[in-house]
């Protein structure tokens, strides 16, 4: 079983959401990049979820809305539009947060889901993770499997470490964190 089939089954995609999105972003040379847990599982193990998080360029942002909202369901939340489709558990979160324009200049492509997808750039995964660890009105096990995915990051690419804000870093030994 391949990656992005396993994906799909835990997301019980029974539509190929994910591929039909991805093929309408390529047809229409939309520039996005992939954040969020499935950019983290790009640079480590993955950990997957029913999630799916996006940044298209502002610019062509309206675009990408009217396109997607034909073939799609499309839900306009505070700084994100979560897109759905029938028959699929899937939700692809397209971040709308200025914070985040910038990383689909940045984004490199990389083998994710058995897919070469553009991924915002490690140090810009490791600053999505941090600002929305610290997102107050975020579920709290969600702000905790951000804080996860940080560890992980910082873990696997040790020089990250430069770039952690002091109290996130005391958080981390508080519990017992090798961050030596």
């Amino acid at each position: 079983m391949t990656a992005l089939q396993f994906y799909k089954t835990v997301t019980a995609d029974k539509s190929n959401f994910l591929e039909r999105l991805l093929k309408l972003l390529d047809d229409q040379a939309i520039h996005y990049c992939v954040i969020g847990d499935v950019a983290v599982s790009a640079f480590v193990e993955p950990v997957l979820g029913l999630d799916f998080d996006m940044v298209v360029t502002d610019y062509q942002l309206g675009r990408f809305e009217s396109l997607v909202a034909r073939v799609f369901t499309i839900k306009r939340r505070r700084r994100l539009l979560e897109i759905t489709a029938p028959q699929s558990r899937l939700t692809v979160n397209v971040h709308t947060d200025s914070r985040y324009i910038e990383f689909v200049t940045r984004a490199e492509m990389r083998p994710t889901l058995d897919l070469q997808l553009p991924v915002a750039r490690l140090q810009d995964v490791l600053q999505e993770k941090i600002d929305s660890s610290q997102e107050p009105t975020r579920p709290a096990w969600k702000r905790l499997k951000d804080l996860s995915d940080i560890m992980r990051l910082l873990e696997a690419h040790p020089k990250l470490r430069a770039h952690m804000p002091p109290n996130l870093l005391a958080k981390f030994q508080t519990i017992g964190a090798p961050l030596a």
